[in-house]
């Protein structure tokens, strides 16, 4: 792993992952090529963020879980592939039920470069830390749809609160949102802004 990269979960005490692409449960069914271990691997500048988000969030009664930080160019390849072959229907109703899965990268919820493979983004959501419940966000995680984005217009009143929780401690904390999904954000002052990382998540 190159020396500015650091396992999280080290560096950040307390903090709870689920590394979906390392899994089954993601958006193109399988683990994804590039994704060994499940663990969540970033810059070290991105776990000073997290720490800085944890103790945001902390304030307010919540925690952090993360889903997807660093993520190699041969994962984005991965996703690229699958978008450009036949639809199968495995994952469609869960995670694209209202686009086709050939407009996934035209519509942007799947970048031919990802901010991911900078080591400067995370994916993430909060959980309450009185019942260490998921906190309810109108939506998951890859859900490639309107409803998922900023100021989406359906969810519930609780729902947008939630998001706007979140929304608020990341910023606090340096991070920037990408507008199309609730749970993305990266690092205002990335320390690699212009590099594309390629190395495994072992």
């Amino acid at each position: 792993m190159n020396r500015d990269f650091v396992y999280i979960d080290e560096c950040v005490s307390g903090i709870r992952w689920d590394a979906k692409y390392a899994t089954w449960d993601n958006f193109i069914g399988c683990p994804v090529d590039g994704y060994d271990v499940n663990r969540i691997v970033g810059t070290r500048q991105l776990a000073e963020g997290l720490r800085r988000a944890q103790r945001v969030a902390g304030e307010l009664g919540f925690g952090l879980l993360l889903w997807d930080g660093y993520r190699p160019q041969i994962a984005v390849d991965c996703f690229l592939r699958w978008a450009s072959s036949p639809e199968d229907g495995l994952t469609k109703d869960k995670h694209y039920p209202n686009i086709e899965k050939a407009e996934i990268v035209e519509q942007g919820y799947v970048a031919r470069r990802s901010g991911h493979s900078r080591g400067g983004t995370i994916d993430l959501t909060l959980f309450s830390l009185e019942t260490g419940m998921l906190v309810d966000m109108g939506g998951r995680f890859d859900y490639m749809d309107v409803s998922s984005h900023h100021g989406a217009a359906g969810i519930i009143a609780a729902e947008s609160r939630n998001r706007d929780d979140l929304r608020l401690i990341m910023e606090r904390s340096g991070f920037l949102p990408y507008e199309l999904e609730w749970w993305h954000y990266t690092l205002l002052d990335e320390p690699y802004p212009d590099t594309y990382f390629d190395f495994r998540i072992a």
